[in-house]
């Protein structure tokens, strides 16, 4: 069984994600492209102690890019929306606004 850790690589803040979270309990996170839904829940409520109502996934194609005459491709990754519980919330910057 793989850890929180090894589920969910990163938080994605963003300003589309930001505005999701203004009007309802939402958290984006990059996840392992073989994460299953259950598994995301399971790996939030471990590493937050949230309660998740709901979880969406998504694949995002990695963009083409180019320096020069060479031409790359950036790699594909997994996006979940993990909508919380009532009143919970997730603060990942810690401490209150100065």
């Amino acid at each position: 069984m793989r850890t929180p850790h090894q589920i969910l690589l990163r938080p994605r803040i963003t300003e589309k994600g930001s505005m999701m979270a203004e009007t309802r309990p939402v958290v984006v996170f990059e996840v392992a492209r073989d994460a299953n839904k259950s598994e995301i829940k399971n790996a939030v409520q471990a590493a937050f102690n949230v309660e998740v109502k709901d979880v969406r996934t998504m694949l995002v194609r990695g963009k083409i890019k180019r320096r020069g005459t060479s031409i790359g491709k950036r790699s594909n990754w997994k996006k979940a929306i993990v909508t919380l519980g009532e009143g919970q919330a997730i603060d990942f910057f810690g401490g209150s606004a100065v």
